[in-house]
């Protein structure tokens, strides 16, 4: 997947989570409250300043840590809230999600296995 394409649906994916926590959490039918906005435009921009965006799958699981502690228990609230919700509110997003995420798993599986094979050939040798 091009790298543009994964990053700009990560946005999108995160925005549409934010708007189903503001909603349930602020009571806003339309937009979001100043502290969710403030959080989007946060979020928006570490996505966009992501160093290993065509390697890994969720910011849950990366390496490096682009968000400030607060902000990061900030999002952890919000994701656990609104993660499962997407299935209901956005359910192609939420498998298009899904699938990101098992396509990386089986990506690293196959390139240790591959890489396990090599080193089994040369050690039999």
């Amino acid at each position: 997947m091009d790298v543009e394409k994964k990053r700009q649906q990560e946005k999108e994916t995160v925005a549409e989570i934010i708007a189903i926590y503001c909603r349930a959490h602020h009571g806003r039918r339309e937009g979001l409250c100043p502290q969710c906005e403030s959080l989007a435009r946060y979020a928006e921009a570490r996505i966009a300043a992501c160093p290993r965006m065509a390697v890994k799958s969720f910011c849950s699981v990366c390496p490096v840590h682009c968000y400030a502690p607060a902000r990061r228990q900030e999002i952890q609230a919000v994701m656990r809230y609104g993660g499962p919700r997407m299935l209901f509110h956005h359910p192609l997003m939420t498998l298009r999600h899904m699938m990101l995420g098992w396509q990386t798993r089986l990506g690293r599986v196959a390139f240790f296995r591959h890489w396990r094979q090599s080193n089994r050939s040369v050690k039999a040798k």
